[in-house]
């Protein structure tokens, strides 16, 4: 079920390689400014980009870059409301980030198993 006030979210692409899903992904969560403004949204479900400024004490310019970057890589969308926007946080795909993650780290297991009994 999405948030109040936002647009179902993109369905995640079943055919991006799980290597390039992970670069994309961990590029745009490679800012702390960004990971802070993806847990504000995930914290109160939807937002107008003001509250997002509120919070955190940048300049309301830097904050548009770093939603940019969130919102190209589909961790956040947004609707328009008047003059204001509402983001909100993609929680399918956060869970899609673990589920390629833990495929990494159960990849990286096997090897290193491979390596010692092999």
């Amino acid at each position: 079920m999405s948030p109040k006030g936002c647009p179902p979210p993109a369905p995640v692409d079943p055919n991006e390689h799980p290597n390039d899903a992970i670069g994309r992904l961990a590029k745009a969560l490679a800012h702390p400014v960004r990971v802070q403004i993806l847990r504000f949204l995930l914290e109160r479900e939807e937002c107008v980009v003001g509250a997002i400024a509120d919070e955190i004490p940048l300049a309301q310019s830097t904050i548009s870059q770093h939603l940019k970057v969130l919102r190209e890589a589909g961790f956040i969308h947004g609707e328009v409301d008047g003059p204001r926007i509402c983001y909100c946080a993609d929680r399918q795909l956060i869970e899609h980030l673990q589920k390629l993650l833990s495929g990494l780290a159960e990849s990286g297991q096997a090897a290193t198993v491979g390596g010692t009994n092999g």
